[in-house]
């Protein structure tokens, strides 16, 4: 899937407050596959405890259900750039919709374990789709003065996912007597709080109606006369819209359709691929996931009561969103590189203080608590190291991986990065269970230590994308 190409020069202006307005507005249709990303990564958390009592399995088996979602996004995060190119950007949008409600609807009436799996890895292929469909959609009609913020909006509709369905839990767990397991209207409360989704991904499904095809890909079946008035709904009067199509078109035939194959030299993948993959990796490795997958429960594992854990787990949401409000703000003022560099330092520090605090925890199974002093240390720098996250790698990584590939690279360039994060994500997802079993503050330690990493591999090889057109990236 191809990004914008015949970009002007940042400091161009987008003609005509309409014009900003009607993108704002596509851009935010098309970010709900974002709101959906986040939302599904993150509802389990309200379930897991209720998934493990009711099938009664062990901590190794439950990160797997719990994670195997991944495996799926993963998949469709490599397969939606392909579908997007020979069908159209709407309707691989239409498809994730339809994969996200048929999972919802799934997983809230499994008949037993293996097809409660089956149904996260179809909706693991919904988040994939719409993890590389979103920002690449958004790279094409954004102007190139906003696209740094309008390429956030992914992200924004990422964290306001994660913080609803943590609300929606909250809720729900409420009206069943804050049990996991406890009924409403014939289901558990984890049933309803898995069936829910099927509520905004049906939005998704009606926001595609409501969106103009990619200019792009329009020019790129001939639909030349349609691609003249998108282009004027997003731009603006700018001019002459042949000589505006006639660079797309020149553009166009310059490139070739990315393969696997161009992203390998002489010695495996080219440079900027592994920069790409590196980021995606870096940026689950750090552990970031696992406050939202298992945030609940964690906070229960140090004695604190389930409705108040939600709370908790609602409260990381919030500095989740402000964060990436921050981020947006500053992405394209200071660039990429200080926003991570910020970060990853930010982080390295939260995280070493967890570490420190959950050395101190006493007890086993349900009997876990912290001294006061650590039990506060804990719950600060867990808060701190989302915020660190939402402000810098949350964003940047996501608006670097859709700028910093040469056109000719860009499709596969993007599909290989970004599966490459959903495997990670998988490792970690899976692994923190029996790594928290095993010894909670070294795991801290661990993801610590790919934090303070980050730090020379930003500062030696990722390059600095603001202010440039897609043409010059190299």
């Amino acid at each position: 899937m191809n990004s914008t190409v015949g970009e002007r020069t940042p400091g161009d202006q987008v003609d005509g407050a309409n014009s900003l307005v009607y993108v704002v507005f596509i851009t935010a249709a098309a970010a709900m596959g974002g709101f959906l990303f986040g939302y599904d990564s993150s509802v389990i958390n309200g379930a897991v405890e209720a998934i493990r009592d009711r099938y009664d399995i062990g901590s190794a088996t439950l990160a797997q259900v719990v994670a195997i979602a991944l495996i799926g996004c993963a998949v469709g995060a490599a397969i939606a750039g392909r579908i997007a190119d020979r069908i159209g950007r709407i309707w691989c949008m239409r498809i994730a919709a339809t994969l996200f409600t048929c999972s919802a609807i799934g997983s809230a009436l499994p008949f037993a374990l293996w097809d409660l799996a089956m149904w996260r890895v179809i909706g693991g292929i919904g988040i994939g789709m719409a993890s590389v469909i979103g920002p690449a959609y958004i790279a094409e009609v954004s102007p190139p003065a906003y696209r740094g913020r309008l390429a956030s909006f992914q992200q924004a509709a990422i964290v306001i996912g994660i913080a609803t369905s943590q609300l929606v839990n909250f809720a729900i767990l409420e009206m069943a007597g804050s049990e996991q397991r406890g009924h409403i209207a014939g289901l558990e409360a984890w049933q309803w709080m898995l069936g829910v989704m099927v509520v905004p991904a049906a939005l998704y499904g009606l926001f595609s109606f409501t969106i103009p095809e990619s200019p792009r890909y329009l020019i790129s079946i001939g639909k030349t006369d349609r691609a003249k008035e998108v282009l004027t709904e997003v731009e603006g009067d700018r001019g002459n819209l042949d000589e505006r199509v006639a660079e797309i078109e020149q553009a166009m035939h310059s490139e070739h359709r990315s393969t696997f194959k161009d992203l390998l030299g002489k010695s495996g993948f080219l440079p900027v691929v592994w920069i790409g993959i590196g980021l995606s990796v870096f940026q689950q490795l750090v552990g970031i996931n696992v406050v939202f997958y298992y945030s609940a429960t964690l906070w229960q594992s140090v004695g604190i009561d389930p409705s108040s854990s939600f709370f908790y787990s609602f409260t990381t949401s919030i500095i989740n969103i402000v964060g990436t409000v921050i981020a947006m703000v500053l992405v394209d003022r200071i660039g990429r590189k200080p926003l991570a560099l910020i970060g990853s330092a930010g982080m390295a520090i939260s995280l070493a203080l967890e570490g420190w605090a959950f050395s101190y925890k006493s007890g086993s199974g349900n009997s876990v608590s912290l001294p006061h002093t650590q039990g506060i240390v804990a719950l600060i720098s867990a808060h701190s190291f989302v915020l660190f996250f939402a402000m810098s790698w949350g964003v940047v990584v996501w608006v670097l991986l859709g700028e910093m590939f040469p056109n000719k690279l860009r499709a596969a360039a993007l599909g290989v990065a970004a599966s490459a994060q959903w495997i990670a994500n998988w490792v970690i997802t899976a692994s923190f269970p029996s790594l928290a079993d095993w010894n909670l503050s070294g795991t801290y330690v661990i993801y610590t230590a790919f934090a303070i990493l980050s730090i020379p591999f930003v500062l030696r090889w990722v390059p600095e994308t603001k202010g440039k057109a897609l043409e010059e990236m190299g």
